[in-house]
Parts: C-alpha cells; structure tokens; sequence
C-alpha cells in the first residue's frame, strides 16, 4: 500500500509540476510582447492576427457619400437606393471615427494593437477629389484638374504625362491620401461610353504606355495608384451587372494588353477590379483574371481591391485573389468568418490577401508618418496642367493656315462653352477646384480684343440659366446642359465689327450613364443653327471661322466641317483650358496633338454600333464583342472604311519630312532596329509625333491590316532641325495570341513596317522575314466564353 501510495503522490506531483509549467507559458506568452507591423515579421503579424481582425483589414470601412444617409446608430444598417443604383448597407464606423481626409472615397480599417493603421484612398483620373470644406474650418481644400485622359494620351508624350503625374503626386501626398484610385484606362471600344474621357485611346500600347508613365509619376512621390477598371469595362449602361462576352484572344490582345503594360513596367500599388461580369462571372470573382493572369503571369506585388460595391459574394472574390473588398460592409467581414469556419474559404487564401494588403500599408506615407503639409503647390500644377494641355490638343482643321490668329485680332466668341468651360467630366472623375479658365477669359488674358456686347449677352444668359436649374443630388445625377443661346440679333452686326469669329462646342459626361446619339454625339440644333449662321455672315464678309471642341469623348465632325475654316480638339482640358487654347490658337504653343482615338465618319461606320450596349435594348443584360481584334483603328484600316480623322491623325503649324527610314536586317533574329529621321521643313518651331506600324503575316489565324508597335514624340524642333529616332522590334512584338495553344506565337513570313505620322499618312514601308514560329510566351488557358463568340474574319 506505501508503494502505491508513493507511485500515486509521485504522478501528483508531476502533473502538478506541469500544470505550473502551463500556466507559466500562458503568463510568459500572455507578457510576451505582441508582434508590431515594421517591427516584426509578416508572417508574426499575420499569426497574431484574430480572424476577425483578418477579416476585418480586408473589408473596407465604409464612406460617406454625399447624399446618402448616416446609419440610425442602434439599428442594423439598410441598404440605400441612389439614382437607380441600390447601395449596400454602410459600415456604420464610416460615420463614427472621423476621416483623416473628408470627401475621400474610402479607408481601410486600422488594427491598433498590431501597429497596423488605417489607409486612405481618394478618387480620381483627373485630380484629387476630396472635399472643399471642412467642419470647423475655414480654409478651403482645392486640388488641380489635370487635363482628362483622352487629351493626356493626345500628346503621345509619356515625359510630359510623368510630369503630370509628379504634380498630381505631390497633391495626393500633401493631402495625406495613400492611394489615389486612378489612372483609368479601359479601351474606348464605342465613342459613347460615358467615361471614355477618363480612359486614354482605343490602342493596348497607347493606353499602356501612357498608365505606366503617370503611375511612375505619381509614385515617385511614395504614394499609391489603383489602375482601373480591370477589365473590360467599357460601359457604363447597366455596368455592375452587365455580362461582357469576349474572346479569350480579343482580351489579352485588347482589352488586358494595356494592364500588362502598366503592371510590368510601372508597378502601381493596386489594380481595381471591375463591376461587370466577364463571361458569366463578375471580374472581383474571377481567380483567372486576378489571381492567374495578374499576379501569375504579370507578377503584380500589389493588391487588388473591388471597385465600390463591386461583385456580388465576399467569399468568391476573397478566393478569387481580390484582396480589398471597398468600401465595405460589416456583412462582409461575418460572411469571411463565416466561410473560414466552415471550411469555404481557407486561412491560407485570406492570409495571403492579408499579407498584399501588409505589404502596401508598410510603404504607405501614413504608415511611415509622413507629416503632410494640406499645402500642395497649386500654382505650380496650374502651370504644369496648362502646358500639358496646350501640347494635348488636336489641329484638326486649319485651311488657308487662318491660326494661328494674330492676338491684336477682333474676336467675337460664340457658344456657351466659350463662357461655361468644361474642365473635366462628372462623378468620380470630377475635381472640386479653386477655378477654369474659359476661353473668353483666356482670349483676353493672351491679348486679344473679344467683343463685349455678344460676350456680357452670352454670361447672362448663362448666370440666369443655371439660377434655374435644379439642385444636384449627387454626382450621378447631373442637371440637363444648358441649352446654347441664341445669338441671332449679335451675328450680323459681329460681322462687321470683329475680325475673326470663335465657336465653342462643349459636351459633358461622367460615371453611371453612357452618352446618346441625338444631342450629344451629334449637334444639337441650337449648335448647328449657330455654326451655319455664324459661317455665313463672317465668309461673305471675308472673314474666317474657328470652332473649338471642348469635348470628352468623339462627336460627329463630318457633316459640319467644311463650313468653317479651322478646328482645334481641346478635349477637356483642366482648370486652365481657357489660357492653354489660347497658347494654341495664338500660335505661343504650335499644336503637337494626334489623336489616340478614331474620329468616324457617322457612328453607323462604327464597329460596335449595333452590339453597344448590348441586350436587350431596354435594359441591357449582356453584351457580346462579336468584332473581336477590330476595334478601332484595327476595323477601319482592315475594312477599308473611311474615317472623319483617323488614329494618330494631327496638323500643326509647320511642316515635318520623314526619311532614311530602314530596317536593320531583312532576317529577324532576336530583335530588329527601325531607324527615321524626321525634319522640320517648315518655317515655325514644332514636334512631331511619329508611328510605327506593323502588317503580319496571317497565314494560320486572322489578323488586322496593320497594329501599332512603337511611337515617339519629337523634342521641339527649329525650322530645318532633324530628330534621328530609332525603334527596336522584339519577338513579343511580332506576337498574337493563339487561344487554341495558350501561346502568343509570332508566324513565319513577311512583316511590314510602315513608319508614318497617322494610321492613314504612311511616308514608307520596308520589311523583313522571320524564318520560322517563335512562341514568345506560354500561358494558361482563361476567360473562357461559356459559348463561343463569332468572331469577324478581316481578310479570309
């Protein structure tokens, strides 16, 4: 019995002995310090987290959007109805903890006991949009509108678009923002999509080019970009719902190219996905398109958040790779707990989304503690919008070289826009600045003489229209355009008084709706009375006629244009549009501007003109890219159809002569070179904007007329100054997707060169031959339609 006695007082204390070894790890770990973001490892942060922490840092905080309610604190959040558009619930937090920046669009949620803290994102493609006014503050915050997308992308310039985005950069910064949600660079496959004057060309390498070269602007600063939307968002009608059905070829030849270009060379911190499906899936749930494609492929090391209220299901976007769901709701968060509880989603996915988001936040300037300043350098942007303006703009017009105009001209300005400028689009895309620049104001800031009579006639109207129109609700719904003034009684009398005689067209659009044919692609009444009236008093007297198009996206040209002597494409040009056309129009700034976008010759020559915006025509559910590769220039130079103005099209107030253009060798082997001179045989200083075209062999699958592979904006060049320019063409240039084979192949044959100053004005085309197919790059296979798409065939 003592034996047994003792064995039993022996495992006593041994399990007494490891109980006080238990509590002792729990009172060691329960001291132990907790793991601090930049201080410990990702993975050590990542283990402490709670998985509703977890869940937590990738939803959004919610925010506040003007016109909509608070949540009734006590009461679970409703969802809100705004213009049509139902609103998921809000995170009452949104409206609790105050934001850092007001008028941003979104924050993530902050975890303070790990040092994680929270980030702030703010629209937009032409500007920092945030709000003017604060509580309890009497300073207003103004940001600069930069020149809109489709203007930007019209210099062909990607140092002047850097600088731009250094400018835009700083703003960001100095408002204390992380990441700005832009640049947008969606193709414009259909002149009425709604923010296609957000978007820059209906070119992959234009669009790629000019993303890449603002994000290295805008990031130079230590701050964040979003690229958007990805992908294939290239509506507005319906668009987060809308069901896009595309080839898997047309995608990545198109509609993904210039996301692959940004990404691989420039970085951004994030990419946003789109509201549309792809397919039959919405984008933000598609692990193909994010998760294979983006970071497999591409190698994006930032993350992905969902444009806001994107998608449908928290869960399949967490395992589709779309890191950030924004802004975000609390029903979210519990759905992710939820899902990894039950198994639907795994702790290995959602600490992977977690680690991305990690990732950015350790290089944010909140997380570094950046003291911003709420003082960017505004004065200096205004100079940096102006010029990058002026170099954007589109000679399109000038017969008997009426501009440039002499500034000691008398000039009577017509057209409500002339008085009422459109700086830049609607919704997110709009910008809350100190001021813009009309072009009156500009005229008469550059010297010249414009009529008073007709120009205090004009801004009355326009002072007692807008005192009629009704309160904005938000910013998707925006009071009808003002309509143009009738300037009957001023035209005879302005004949004879003034030299010369300006008319402004204007057009407006913006996020949740895509422009109409009637009044808006095409001229309203009041605007084609005016051109014609106005043209034929000032010709019989003699005199010469401008029009100035302060437009977003392309209107019809060709029905009017040979009424009046001379066009300048202004697109929407910034808070000093009036000042930067008047540089142009007095000849300080010589036009460099090409288009980026084909001006057709009506909108039925259009390729997409009888599947935009899909079906059915009511309220469209699905819409089918049936034109495949064609889009744009790709349809019109491979069909043969007759534009307006072309792609790359742009005069100027000089002469440019190309020549010594050859190809390197007439094998390829690994690369090519390309070499051109260009020379200005005029009388005036200029820059040219030279293309590079190339015409593959179509021996196995369809193919267009002619893509474009390189471009190059000259330096200024004194009158008979020549530019030696060289281009290098590697095997990824030579490639098209081969969607049966996964590959991008480049064919055997002959590939032609054109080298020119548009799509259309080639000035010489030399060849060489590849012996033989090169696979440039192996992929696997994605997006696939659930049906086939017929695709158009250009030459077989």
């Amino acid at each position: 019995m003592k034996i047994k006695f003792k064995l039993i007082a022996v495992a006593a204390l041994i399990m007494l002995s490891g109980a006080f070894k238990v509590n002792a790890q729990r009172k060691a770990k329960a001291h132990a310090p907790v793991p601090q973001l930049g201080k410990s490892t990702l993975k050590q942060v990542i283990a402490a987290m709670t998985l509703q922490e977890k869940s937590k840092l990738v939803v959004g905080m919610g925010f506040k959007m003007p016109g909509v309610p608070a949540p009734v604190k006590g009461e679970k959040p409703k969802a809100v109805d705004i213009g049509g558009f139902k609103l998921p619930p809000s995170d009452p937090e949104a409206y609790e903890i105050p934001e850092k920046v007001p008028g941003a669009a979104g924050r993530t949620h902050a975890i303070a006991r790990l040092g994680i803290p929270s980030i702030t994102v703010s629209d937009g493609p032409a500007g920092v949009r945030i709000e003017p006014k604060r509580p309890n503050d009497n300073k207003t915050y103004y940001a600069t509108a930069f020149p809109v997308g489709t203007l930007l992308a019209s210099t062909w310039d990607t140092a002047m678009v850097r600088k731009v985005g250094v400018a835009f950069g700083n703003e960001v910064r100095e408002y204390g923002i992380d990441i700005l949600l832009a640049p947008a660079l969606n193709i414009h496959r259909n002149p009425l999509g709604g923010r296609n004057f957000e978007y820059y060309s209906e070119d992959p390498l234009v669009a790629g080019s000019m993303t890449a070269a603002i994000v290295k602007g805008i990031q130079s600063n230590g701050v964040g970009t979003s690229i958007k939307h990805y992908a294939a968002n290239n509506q507005e009608t319906n668009r987060n719902s809308i069901n896009t059905i595309v080839s898997e070829r047309a995608m990545r030849e198109i509609y993904l190219r210039g996301f692959e270009l940004a990404v691989k060379t420039s970085q951004p911190w994030t990419v946003m996905s789109s509201y549309n499906k792809l397919n039959g899936t919405f984008t933000s749930q598609r692990r193909d398109l994010l998760t294979g494609i983006l970071k497999n492929e591409w190698g994006l090391r930032g993350f992905v958040m969902t444009d806001w209220f994107g998608g449908q299901d928290a869960v399949a976007q967490m395992n589709a790779g779309n890191d950030l769901l924004m802004p975000g709701n609390p029903d979210q968060s519990d759905a992710i707990v939820a899902a990894v509880k039950s198994g639907q989603l795994s702790m290995q996915q959602l600490d992977a989304n977690v680690e991305r988001i990690l990732k950015v936040i350790l290089i944010s300037p909140t997380f570094t503690k950046y003291k911003y300043s709420d003082k960017p350098d505004l004065a200096g942007h205004a100079k940096v919008s102006r010029m990058a303006a002026a170099q954007g703009m589109i000679l399109l017009k000038n017969d008997g070289s009426v501009l440039p105009l002499s500034v000691n001209k008398r000039v009577a300005v017509f057209g409500n826009t002339s008085y009422a400028p459109i700086a830049g689009g609607t919704g997110s895309g709009d910008v809350n600045k100190a001021y813009s620049v009309s072009l009156a104001e500009g005229f008469n800031n550059m010297g010249y003489k414009v009529q008073e009579a007709l120009a205090k006639a004009y801004k009355d109207y326009i002072a007692d229209a807008k005192s009629k129109q009704p309160k904005q609700q938000n910013f998707f719904m925006l009071p009808p355009p003002i309509p143009e003034f009738d300037p009957t009684d001023f035209i005879l009398k302005e004949a004879d008084g003034a030299d010369e005689a300006v008319i402004t067209v204007g057009r407006n659009a913006g996020e949740g709706r895509d422009r109409k044919l009637e009044n808006d692609y095409y001229l309203t009444f009041g605007e084609k009375a005016l051109i014609a009236n106005v043209s034929k008093a000032f010709h019989d007297k003699g005199k010469k006629v401008v029009v100035v198009l302060n437009i977003g996206g392309v209107i019809e040209v060709a029905s009017w244009r040979d009424q009046v002597d001379a066009i300048l494409l202004a697109w929407q040009p910034g808070l000093e549009g009036g000042n930067a056309i008047a540089d142009v129009v007095s000849g300080k700034v010589n036009p460099s501007g090409h288009l980026a976008t084909t001006f057709a010759m009506d909108y039925k020559d259009e390729p997409t003109a009888k599947t935009f915006p899909g079906t059915p025509e009511a309220k469209p559910e699905q819409v089918t890219y049936d034109e495949g590769v064609y889009v744009g220039y790709r349809y019109f130079d491979t069909y043969k159809v007759k534009p307006a103005y072309e792609f790359g099209y742009g005069l100027s107030y000089t002469k440019f002569k190309l020549s010594d253009i050859a190809v390197s060798a007439p094998d390829f082997k690994g690369k090519v070179t390309v070499k051109a001179t260009v020379t200005n045989t005029g009388d005036v200083a200029g820059k040219e904007v030279v293309q590079l075209y190339l015409s593959a062999p179509a021996k196995n699958i369809d193919k267009p007329e002619q893509e474009l592979k390189a471009f190059v904006k000259t330096g200024l060049l004194a009158p008979g100054q020549s530019q030696f320019l060289v281009f290098t063409l590697r095997a990824s240039d030579l490639a098209s997707f081969y969607t049966s084979k996964s590959a991008w192949i480049a064919d055997a044959g002959e590939y032609k060169v054109k080298v020119g100053t548009s799509s259309r004005n080639i000035e010489k085309t030399v060849s060489f031959t590849l012996a033989k197919d090169i696979v440039t790059e192996k992929t696997n296979t994605a997006l696939t339609p659930v049906t086939p798409v017929e695709e158009w065939k250009g030459k077989q």
